[in-house]
């Protein structure tokens, strides 16, 4: 697949980084010669220096022969044109966009995409799937993570084993997946002292360990308890930064009863318009949420939990220790920067929120089509969580899991059966048909695809026979 990406940050290069991992063509474009020389260094990628929204940048990258373009530059208005223009004159067969503003995702003006106005086949908006994200870690307490897979059927949490034990601890994974039907959870990824892996089944669980569990939602209180949590869903929030993010997140939260919402924005005049938007039913104080006496004036050490979302990473750090030293119960921090990721939980932080790994998550979700289609990245970027759908004649359907030689960086989480999710143990047998959800390492995805094809699908293939030309015809 030949792509082009328009946008050489944080999440365009990694999108690169992604897609030319799995053997695709990849162009990144970008006005900053710096950026664009480094995606062209540091990947396998080859790096173009230009605005992305002109046609004749466009045509150099070669947008007539392109299957995707992935338009993720800062510039909303420029990944609205780079779509156009890629459609319009080169004919590009997919388009997605990264779109910030507000303005632009209003349902009113849901028309203005259609492929006769500005084609755009996918949006992809950070601040509405970072409060999305927050609502979603709100409403399973004790996890840093939780994803709905497969239209809500199975859940991907990410749990913390407690420092005083739980009843999962000094168990091997195997023990662990013996009892997976009971116990409704799979264990499929670890993250122990900064170093995130695909345990084996000999693995035991240790206090302090990071570990990311499939798991039914109807039995998701049980298997939190399992895990030595018995946390209450948080009904006293307080949101600090108004800006699109805890705009959005507020717009969500302030819809549920028994939740009592308090927000703090920096900004006076922000902070008067997003309280005549949200009404009387969400508190609005305007001040610097790193000065004690304002926190004192939200009641802090009264909150459930604090959602830190200001555009400053720091402040966002500083203001989530300073409530849990306060008394609050837990903190919920967006950072941007990714090498704060391994402090945080020293800090005290309970949740960490990436924006631009969610975005990357979003972006790859809907580039994946076929058989094997990414849902879910990782923290960490050591691996993703994949739903593939079970061919016949695969090795997978050939045998029980536990005698099916899945490589060792791949775990199957669930398997998806008429409407239904099976937690797998080492007997369940996957049939033709069937979808898996699995976590694989990057390093074991041409393994894992292998597994999933039918034989000799992954063959290579002799090059083609060129047509004779008129002097060697008969």
């Amino acid at each position: 697949m030949r792509v082009i990406v328009c946008g050489a940050g944080q999440v365009g290069s990694t999108i690169a980084r992604h897609l030319a991992r799995e053997g695709n063509d990849v162009t990144v474009i970008d006005a900053d010669p710096a950026q664009a020389r480094r995606a062209d260094e540091s990947y396998d990628v080859r790096g173009m220096v230009g605005f992305a929204s002109h046609p004749e940048v466009l045509r150099a990258a070669g947008a007539k022969e392109a299957d995707l373009l992935v338009a993720v530059t800062r510039s909303d208005e420029v990944n609205m044109v780079a779509c156009q223009v890629g459609h319009s004159l080169f004919g590009v067969k997919r388009r997605i966009a990264r779109l910030r503003h507000h303005g632009y995702l209003a349902p009113l003006w849901r028309g203005l995409y259609a492929p006769e106005q500005m084609p755009i086949d996918v949006i992809i908006s950070p601040e509405m799937e970072v409060a999305r994200g927050i609502a979603r870690r709100l409403r399973t307490p004790g996890a840093f993570d939780m994803v709905p897979l497969a239209d809500g059927r199975v859940q991907l949490l990410g749990i913390q084993v407690p420092e005083n034990g739980a009843p999962v601890v000094g168990r091997t994974l195997a023990e662990l997946r013996q009892s997976a039907a009971e116990s409704g959870f799979v264990v499929v990824a670890l993250l122990r002292e900064s170093h995130a892996f695909v345990p084996s089944e000999e693995e035991r669980l240790r206090p302090g360990d990071d570990v990311y569990v499939i798991a039914q939602p109807a039995l998701a209180d049980q298997v939190m308890t399992a895990f030595g949590h018995r946390e209450q869903v948080a009904r006293r929030l307080l949101i600090v930064g108004g800006g699109n993010v805890g705009l959005h997140l507020a717009r969500m939260l302030s819809r549920e009863a028994l939740v009592s919402l308090k927000m703090i924005e920096h900004n006076p005049e922000r902070a008067e318009q997003i309280a005549r938007e949200l009404g009387g039913g969400v508190v609005v104080l305007s001040g610097d949420a790193l000065e004690r006496d304002l926190l004192d004036e939200a009641h802090i050490g009264a909150v459930d939990t604090i959602i830190a979302v200001t555009n400053d990473d720091e402040t966002n750090i500083f203001v989530s220790v300073l409530a849990k030293q306060a008394g609050c119960g837990r903190a919920i921090t967006l950072v941007n920067k990714s090498s704060y990721e391994p402090v945080l939980d020293a800090m005290g932080i309970d949740a960490a929120v990436s924006p631009s790994a969610i975005t990357i998550s979003s972006i790859l979700r809907h580039v994946r089509r076929g058989a094997v289609a990414q849902v879910y990245r990782l923290r960490g970027d050591f691996g993703e969580v994949l739903e593939a759908e079970a061919l016949a004649g695969s090795p997978l359907v050939a045998a029980p899991l536990g005698k099916a030689g899945l490589p060792a960086g791949m775990r199957i989480g669930a398997v998806l059966r008429d409407g239904e999710a099976i937690i797998p143990d080492a007997q369940t047998r996957v049939r033709p048909g069937d979808n898996v959800i699995a976590v694989v390492a990057h390093d074991a995805l041409r393994e894992a695809e292998a597994l999933l094809a039918r034989p000799g699908e992954n063959d290579p293939q002799p090059p083609p026979v060129p047509p004779a030309s008129p002097v060697d015809a008969p």
